[in-house]
């Protein structure tokens, strides 16, 4: 285990692909499987499959592999794989930081964090995205030009609900239809993953840090990205969703000058290194006006 300044949080390298992942982004003939596992229906029939209760079978394999301590989650008999892999965390073991100027995690996951230029484009693993491209809209681009791109990488071992950041008044969702490419740097590092994956986004005016928007990206086995609410208020820590199979991204953006994270993001960020973050704990404060 490695971990970061002042041995706070744990620390670790870019995840690297397996055989079977490097086959599929490495060539045409992996793009030719990669057609068929990235569709629609593809992802639906798993899905369907992981709802039904023969996938309890693979229970408790998947514990094992992935090392889970159970006891974090509440006990209850689980109908089906689906139902498993949403699983509700005990409260006690993901405290919210209420503190009004601390601003929060979504999600377990890890993080990386990077700037938003004063054109609105941003770099990750060599490919410059605009603020834009991530909603289909260059008017949101003025918005968050200057402020700070936040992307909490969840693997398929990570808790798969998130919460709301902070007190907000949040508006309806946005859903845009896409693929379903994995969300692992090998896909990362070849694709523009976060502009062709299928994604549903909100703005939020939160009542410590300003207008913030949230885009949930749903990734290679995830059928479904499912937000519990449309439109209106909603407390700091309050669950705003789940994702059910496989790995997934959060994005949060923010506004220049609205939040102050703690500087190891960056730093790990630049360094190449993600940082372990979990859902609730303070990840920065708001910046003083």
């Amino acid at each position: 285990m490695v971990y970061g300044r002042g041995g706070r949080r744990e620390i670790a390298p870019l995840y690297r692909a397996g055989r079977g992942q490097k086959f599929i982004y490495g060539g045409y003939i992996g793009y030719i499987f990669l057609k068929i596992l990235i569709s629609r229906f593809v992802s639906r029939v798993i899905g369907a499959y992981l709802d039904s209760p023969l996938s309890r079978m693979h229970i408790k394999k998947f514990i094992k592999k992935n090392g889970l301590d159970m006891s974090q989650f509440d006990a209850v008999k689980y109908k089906s794989f689906n139902d498993f892999f949403t699983r509700r965390v005990k409260g006690e073991c993901r405290p919210v930081d209420l503190s009004g100027r601390s601003f929060i995690s979504p999600c377990d996951g890890y993080l990386s964090v990077y700037p938003v230029s004063a054109d609105g484009t941003f770099n990750v693993k060599g490919f410059n995205y605009t603020v834009g491209s991530l909603f289909k809209s260059d008017e949101i681009t003025r918005k968050f030009m200057g402020g700070l791109c936040l992307v909490f990488r969840l693997t398929v071992k990570d808790y798969h609900r998130y919460i709301y950041l902070d007190d907000c008044e949040k508006g309806e969702n946005v859903f845009i239809k896409g693929k379903l490419h994995t969300v692992q740097p090998v896909a990362l590092e070849s694709l523009k993953v976060y502009t062709e994956n299928c994604r549903e986004y909100t703005f939020m005016r939160t009542q410590n840090f300003g207008e913030v928007a949230q885009i949930e990206v749903g990734a290679m086995g995830v059928g479904r990205i499912k937000n519990n609410h449309g439109s209106g208020q909603f407390k700091r820590g309050e669950e705003k969703g789940k994702f059910e199979y496989g790995g997934s991204t959060i994005v949060v953006l923010i506004k220049k000058g609205s939040v102050v994270l703690d500087e190891e993001f960056a730093e790990n960020t630049k360094n190449g290194w993600e940082t372990a973050v979990k859902c609730g704990e303070r990840i920065g404060v708001a910046a003083v006006n």
